[in-house]
């Protein structure tokens, strides 16, 4: 009688163990955050709402408070950059495939950049006036993306340490090309 208990009992102990450490890592990526006129760039210290294009968001370990990206391109640097804490536990990016408009990417259309779609290298610039990471919730919106604007299609993983951290050729005022640093690889 006393092994079936025994069991039963270790069974139970065990069972709730799992039961914790699956609300444990579910409890350790926080959902994201609507953005609002506070949500202020990491790097540029300015309004993200003021910025056209797709924003990012990063939340770090023990934070209840995100990091604020102007453009999706500074918070995958962001995530690259040797510079960086790395005790970050979710990563969101604007669904650009949801969103109004180029100039209105929405305040709480996020995705998880582990599983959107990014278009790199099109006709597009980000808030900053960088070339931008663009993402999409599905593989179709980038590809439509694509066909109008130009560009590949990539996975996070897949954008190249370069297009992110590397100087950027901008034209100034009179139309002469300059090279500049990008806000987040300075």
């Amino acid at each position: 009688m006393k092994r079936p208990a025994l069991a039963l009992g270790l069974a139970l102990l065990l069972g709730l163990g799992l039961s914790a450490c699956q609300e444990e890592t579910t409890a350790a990526k926080p959902a994201p955050v609507a953005m609002t006129l506070a949500a202020t760039g990491y790097y540029c210290q300015m309004t993200a709402l003021d910025h056209d294009g797709p924003k990012a968001q990063i939340h770090l370990k023990g934070n209840p408070h995100p990091l604020w990206f102007t453009q999706v391109r500074d918070a995958v640097a962001f995530t690259l950059s040797p510079e960086e804490p790395k005790d970050y536990v979710a990563v969101y990016v604007s669904d650009m495939g949801k969103a109004e408009s180029w100039e209105n990417p929405g305040e709480a259309n996020w995705i998880d950049a582990e599983t959107a779609w990014f278009v790199i290298g099109s006709r597009k610039t980000g808030g900053m006036g960088a070339p931008e990471v663009i993402p999409f919730g599905s593989e179709n919106g980038a590809e439509g993306f694509v066909a109008e604007q130009g560009g590949n299609i990539v996975r996070l993983s897949e954008i190249p340490e370069a297009y992110v951290l590397g100087s950027v050729v901008s034209k100034d005022q009179s139309g002469s090309e300059a090279m500049t640093m990008v806000e987040a690889s300075q």
